[in-house]
């Protein structure tokens, strides 16, 4: 698990406790990036995998990132400074609370895969469980913070469980922020729907919903995981 090899750049993930995982593949895949675009901010870095794959898909001057755990920053710092886009590339080491106060510019697009579960909830207190705990950073000061940093014609996206999916845009609603894209995942045809990916404007439209399924009876991944990953990878993780 030392080192994650993408068609385009590599991500080292020795220190960061989270690894490199589908739901930030498919994110950095699925959400659609405008040709206006000129600045990208990625919230919760880690390896800095969603920073790399916008500096990939998008021409956006600047792509920033923002990490509060030191060895998950030092991390992404190599993996951008290891890039081809390393110029455009930049990570601060700060939560997104205090990022947000000292930060005047507005991004066009704002990029997450913020942490699932609620800290009381879970009895493990390994890195990985603590990177995945809401107590740093919940999903109301993550909307809260985004909002206020997101530009008015900008859009943000995130992924939640399924589970979560209603209350998660109910409260972004009361931030004035409208679902306009979303995806459901399944591991299988028969599986129930386990990720929702969400992506929001400021502007009320008519929303798109669509389904993916991650891999066929076999355990192959599917033709539709594949293409709309093939920017990265061929096969999957």
């Amino acid at each position: 698990m030392g080192t994650f090899y993408f068609k385009e750049f590599t991500i080292q993930q020795n220190q960061a406790a989270m690894k490199v995982g589908t739901d930030s593949i498919l994110l950095g895949s699925w959400i659609a990036i405008s040709s206006a675009v000129n600045s990208i901010l990625d919230i919760g870095a880690g390896t800095g995998i969603l920073a790399l794959m916008m500096a990939q898909r998008s021409d956006a001057i600047t792509v920033d990132a923002v990490e509060i755990e030191v060895a998950a920053y030092e991390e992404a710092v190599t993996n951008f400074e290891n890039s081809p886009w390393g110029d455009r590339l930049f990570c601060y080491h700060s939560s997104l609370q205090d990022f947000a106060k000292e930060i005047d510019e507005k991004y066009d697009l704002i990029i997450a895969n913020p942490p699932f579960f609620n800290p009381s909830k879970i009895k493990s207190v390994s890195k990985r469980s603590l990177a995945r705990q809401m107590h740093r950073l919940n999903h109301i000061a993550l909307l809260k913070n985004t909002k206020s940093l997101l530009s008015k014609t900008g859009s943000c996206a995130f992924v939640v469980p399924y589970e979560s999916e209603s209350f998660f845009m109910e409260l972004a609603k009361s931030m004035d922020l409208f679902a306009s894209r979303i995806l459901h995942t399944k591991d299988t045809e028969t599986a129930p729907i386990k990720r929702s990916f969400l992506q929001f404007k400021f502007e009320e439209t008519a929303c798109k919903t669509s389904t993916l399924v991650l891999k066929n009876k076999d355990a192959s991944y599917s033709e539709a995981y594949v293409e709309l990953t093939k920017d990265f990878y061929s096969a999957g993780i």
